[in-house]
């Protein structure tokens, strides 16, 4: 229910387009790290939290991985690392690593 209602959010405001469904639920997914990563995973200024757009997606991959089974430390990554099926993990880094930065 929440992901169709952040799609309907998002083609309201004009930025959803036609797009095949594995597209827009990545699109979906990566809504969620924005209030931290930016919106399409480009970094805020001054802040210390990394940027994701055009970062390769096997890097991202093995971050999240990291961060899921505990093996990188984090403040909150390790919980909503968790959160994330492999699946879902491979399509945040697709859709971040096709953003430009």
């Amino acid at each position: 229910m929440q992901s169709k209602l952040m799609l309907l959010v998002m083609f309201a405001a004009g930025t959803v387009q036609a797009q095949d469904p594995a597209s827009l639920q990545a699109a979906s997914l990566a809504a969620n790290c924005a209030a931290c990563h930016g919106t399409e995973g480009r970094a805020v200024a001054a802040t210390s939290v990394p940027g994701l757009a055009g970062q390769p997606a096997a890097y991202l991959v093995d971050q999240m991985k990291a961060f899921k089974g505990g093996v990188r430390a984090g403040t909150v990554m390790n919980q909503i690392a968790k959160g994330y099926s492999d699946a879902q993990i491979e399509q945040l880094a697709a859709y971040f690593a096709a953003q430009k930065k």
